[in-house]
């Protein structure tokens, strides 16, 4: 009887496997996606140099120690990646829990038990019954997966964990970015304070040269009040600076997660920006894009949703399962293990739900929606790709070419200046164009270091751009 109700499970099993639709299947999926990248971006500034190794970490590239050690403290303490590492870790147990359905589950239980039934419960009148006895089996209980249905549970959990993988890693690619572009900053403002200390010290020895000449009736009291107004106006700018650059270092403080006296000293120390011009790409092939973070996050979230598709069509299928036990019962202890103690169950079922009220029909459409959506995703995360990483190369390429004529800018804003401070001592220029000459060598060297600093964050962008050289696969995730 039971190899005949096995037999027939299984057959009426493969009928229904070869009538049902087909699951989806997440690499059948590419013909929905419009990945039309160019195979190449290409800006050719006069000096080329090829990016930095991503396995070698591209921040390195600058050549600041400091940086190294930002970026170190940032991947190891900060508190947003550890988050995301938490998320890893729970979307890895929730995976291994869907495996867990391809094993039975065992149960063993043992026990005593008494009981006393009534003897008045007939037309005649008998004395109460009482048994008592001892008890101890296993029971088991296990699905077979004939239709694949935990299979595609397992696939759309493994996908997933691998989705939160990819998620770690974009928050890895992000950080780093995000720790290096707040260093620049505030190298480029403590770069800015600098040159208004000096140009201050400048114009302070104009002040004091006015008030001279204008004590020996040379001058008048204008060109005193002129060289006042711009000496003071640099030293006003000073104070957003200074505030400007304790806000930055409580960025970093708190991207690295620490907060040492040494640390905050380390970065009050100002130190010169990188050099910007050897920093430069020679072309991005667009197949490098397949390594962002973001797009291996959507491509997994896809196959996430084509498996929980497959889920709800399996759905419409029966489940076949065996249940089992096996276990000994006698009234004296002594008799549990005696041949006639023993007892067992063999429970083979084919349950299939007949009607739901469309349930399933419903939660089919649901989750062919979500497919949708994550298709749509998926080409809207890989055109953003393309878009940041156009924009990075773009703002590069401008960038070092807009330095090089603030560069010739400040030459000769300096020039002006020098020349005006000369023909200003000799009496064969007003005051206002002393003042004026060193506004703009003050406001081309501010400038100037404005846009190194700028240069280098087009850069960044383009690093994190392309994926940032942390590649989900490789990508060593522990707690």
């Amino acid at each position: 009887m039971f190899q005949r109700f096995i037999y027939f499970a299984l057959g009426t099993a493969c009928c229904l496997a070869s009538a049902a639709e087909p699951p989806v299947n997440g690499d059948d999926l590419t013909r929905h996606l419009n990945d039309t990248l160019p195979e190449r971006w290409t800006y050719t500034p006069e000096v080329q140099q090829d990016i930095p190794s991503p396995t070698e970490g591209w921040w390195r590239s600058f050549g600041d120690t400091t940086l190294d050690s930002l970026i170190t403290l940032a991947l190891d303490y900060n508190y947003d990646l550890a988050q995301a590492l938490h998320r890893t870790e729970i979307a890895r147990n929730i995976m291994k829990q869907a495996q867990s359905g391809w094993y039975p589950s065992i149960s063993l239980a043992a026990g005593w038990s008494k009981e006393r039934q009534s003897g008045a419960m007939t037309a005649t009148d008998i004395p109460a019954t009482v048994m008592s006895g001892f008890n101890a089996g296993l029971s088991a209980k296990w699905e077979i997966d004939i239709f694949g249905k935990i299979a595609s549970g397992v696939k759309a959990k493994k996908a997933a964990y691998n989705a939160s993988r990819a998620e770690f890693a974009g928050a890895m690619v992000s950080l780093c970015a995000q720790v290096a572009n707040t260093y620049l900053q505030l190298r480029t403002l403590q770069g800015q304070l600098y040159v208004a200390e000096v140009h201050s010290e400048s114009q302070l020895k104009t002040v004091n040269i006015a008030r001279a000449r204008f004590e020996a009736t040379l001058a008048s009291k204008l060109d005193v009040a002129q060289a006042e107004e711009t000496y003071y106006s640099t030293l006003a700018s000073m104070p957003k600076l200074q505030y400007s650059i304790h806000a930055a270092i409580n960025s970093l403080e708190v991207l690295t997660g620490s907060f040492s006296d040494g640390l905050r000293a380390r970065l009050s120390t100002p130190t010169p920006l990188p050099d910007c011009h050897r920093l430069i790409s020679a072309g991005v092939p667009a197949g490098i894009l397949r390594r962002r973070p973001d797009i291996a996050q959507a491509e997994l979230q896809l196959a996430q949703y084509a498996a929980e598709a497959g889920i709800a069509k399996k759905d419409f299928l029966p489940t076949l399962s065996l249940e089992g036990s096996i276990g000994t019962s006698a009234h004296n202890i002594d008799d549990l293990f005696r041949h006639n103690s023993f007892t067992y169950t063999i429970a083979p079922t084919l349950s299939w739900t007949i009607f739901d009220g469309m349930s399933r029909k419903y939660a089919l459409a649901t989750a062919r929606e979500q497919l949708q959506g994550a298709i749509d995703n998926y080409n809207l995360v890989v055109a953003n790709a393309f878009q940041e990483t156009d924009n990075a190369l773009a703002g590069y390429h401008f960038a070092i070419i807009y330095l090089g004529y603030i560069d010739k800018v400040l030459a000769a804003s300096t020039e002006s200046l020098q020349l005006a401070i000369d023909r200003y001592k000799n009496s064969l220029s007003p005051m206002l164009d002393v003042v004026t000459a060193q506004l703009n060598t003050l406001s081309a060297e501010q400038e100037q270091i404005a846009a190194r600093g700028q240069a280098l964050e087009s850069l960044i962008n383009l690093y994190e751009a392309l994926g940032g050289g942390f590649d989900f696969e490789t990508l060593e995730v522990n707690m």
